[in-house]
């Protein structure tokens, strides 16, 4: 058990130690306001290390770093069961009165008691107090719809334009799938108007299209995307707003091929997707897009309202005279 707590992302416990107090100082030095610093392998653990670090100033010098088995075990008897982050005042009456009066109590306690006493919530808190993470309990669901959507900065009346933005939208969510290694089978494009411009002609449009066989493609997303909108597209309106939405999501091992090997997409997406993904990610802006995409366009929002940062930004702090 002692092992789980010997690092943290690769730092060293004595390293933890010396960048908390490093850390600790800086703030005082910036803000003068003092602060206590809790180093745990979860959440609920460097909760209970913060607690301790405030409560032990002289002894911690307000760092304190739980990475033993044995630090859990004597912090968790140390801290009363109404003040463990996530227990509440009715939930910390209830466990007193069956007797449990500590953090330790707590987590010796069964999973199917606490389950059934504090629902799942309180189940991944007891998994966090033992140190483990609470992720080992439930995986993350997938996405069942991935969408891009815009509304621009300006009417577009040509097909040229809207198309990019669509081809672009479209590229999008094919690098968003890529990310959580997902692939889509339907594609969903839709288009419309600025409704509230009454004294211009409205129209708004959608349509769905099945792939042959599921992808995670720029190209093959933006071909389809940029078919759909063929379809959908009506001369003469000033349109506001599109969109294009991937469903039909599944995980990259269970990714079905088409029986028709025409159908099947160019293997050599694959490998070209990943080199993509790697330019794109080492620069500041994309560079490598495709031939439909605006190669000089930076997507930038429209921040003229933008409430001051004056607690994030130092070019931003309040100024009184």
């Amino acid at each position: 058990m002692d092992e789980i707590f010997l690092k943290f992302n690769g730092f060293e416990k004595y390293d933890l130690q010396e960048y908390g107090y490093r850390m600790k100082d800086k703030v005082a030095d910036y803000t003068r306001i003092p602060v206590s610093i809790g180093y745990a392998p979860t959440k609920a653990l460097a909760k209970v290390a913060n607690r301790i670090a405030k409560k032990f100033p002289n002894e911690c010098k307000g760092v304190y770093i739980i990475d033993t088995e044995q630090k859990r075990i004597k912090a968790l008897k140390w801290l009363k069961i109404e003040d463990v982050w996530g227990i509440g005042r009715q939930y910390a009456n209830k466990l007193k009165a069956i007797g449990i009066c500590n953090a330790y109590q707590f987590t010796e306690q069964s999973d199917y008691f606490v389950q059934k006493e504090m629902s799942i919530v309180g189940l991944r808190l007891k998994r966090e107090l033992e140190g483990k993470e609470y992720l080992e309990l439930e995986q993350k669901k997938r996405k069942k719809g991935i969408a891009t959507t815009r509304s621009f900065d300006k009417n577009f009346l040509e097909y040229d334009d809207l198309q990019e933005r669509v081809s672009t939208f479209a590229t999008r969510c094919a690098e968003k799938l890529r990310k959580e290694k997902s692939y889509c089978s339907v594609v969903t494009v839709f288009i419309h108007t600025n409704f509230f411009r009454q004294d211009l002609p409205q129209y708004s449009k959608s349509i769905k299209l099945k792939l042959p066989q599921p992808s995670n493609s720029n190209i093959t997303l933006s071909q389809y995307a940029k078919k759909a909108l063929s379809v959908i597209y009506r001369s003469g309106y000033a349109y506001k707003k599109a969109g294009v939405i991937v469903e039909g999501i599944s995980p990259e091992p269970f990714r079905q091929y088409s029986l028709f090997e025409s159908l099947n997409e160019n293997e050599k997406h694959k490998n070209l997707m990943k080199t993509i993904d790697f330019l794109n990610k080492s620069l500041p802006n994309p560079i490598v897009k495709l031939g439909s995409q605006d190669f000089g366009r930076r997507e930038k929002m429209k921040q003229e309202k933008l409430s001051p940062r004056f607690t994030t930004n130092w070019s931003e702090l309040l100024e009184i005279e």
